[in-house]
């Protein structure tokens, strides 16, 4: 009698799990993408996956806009975070404050670093961006650092290639206060093809094959 009560002991602690993962106060949970639903405690998101475990742990640079006008498909769109491709957006800030962009995959490894001033979500392996690039160009007599400020919209990789560099981009300023995230002048097209914007406000098709 006694060993068939241990046994039924064992037996329920195999069908009962001892614990389980809860995640209290919780403020806010986002839709599921990809497999993964962003949930925010505070300032931070972080993510779970489709059985409730915490697998990307909170962070301050997931990148969210609860004012997100989600007519557009760059930044501007993006109300919540969320996963394109296994990547999500992550956002620092330079010069004075303004912010660029990069991303994370799925086990919260930083895969781009935050470079691109706008981007639009990946599809097929590719996207279009704004590239922030800034180089020391010297010094001047006070020998302090002189900065050399270049943009150009890109074809990017979710590998974080830069595949194309398209039209240098100029009168992006780069203060806070007089900065407005620019409109991204490349569109693709399909696997081959990307439509470059030009200041004459008329577009270029450009066949990524033949540049090869």
């Amino acid at each position: 009698m006694k060993r068939v009560l241990i046994l039924w002991v064992l037996a329920l602690m195999v069908a009962t799990p001892i614990s389980a993962q809860v995640l209290n106060n919780i403020d806010e949970i986002a839709p599921f993408s990809e497999g993964m639903a962003a949930v925010r405690k505070g300032s931070q998101w972080g993510f779970v996956n489709e059985a409730g475990k915490l697998v990307i742990e909170f962070r301050d640079d997931i990148y969210v806009n609860p004012k997100a006008d989600e007519t557009k498909a760059d930044i501007l769109g993006v109300k919540y975070p969320k996963f394109n491709e296994g990547l999500c957006l992550i956002k620092n800030t330079v010069e004075d404050g303004v912010p660029v962009y990069g991303f994370i995959d799925k086990t919260g490894t930083v895969v781009i670093k935050p470079q691109f001033l706008n981007i639009y979500p990946f599809k097929d392996g590719f996207t279009t961006a704004v590239l922030f690039d800034k180089t020391i160009k010297g010094e001047n007599e006070f020998k302090l650092q002189i900065f050399e400020y270049k943009f150009f919209d890109v074809r990017v990789s979710t590998s974080g290639e830069i595949t194309n560099y398209f039209d240098k981009r100029d009168h992006i300023q780069m203060t806070v206060s007089r900065y407005e995230i620019p409109e991204i002048g490349a569109k693709i097209l399909n696997k081959n093809l990307v439509a470059t914007h030009n200041v004459n406000l008329s577009w270029t098709i450009n066949n990524l094959e033949t540049k090869k």
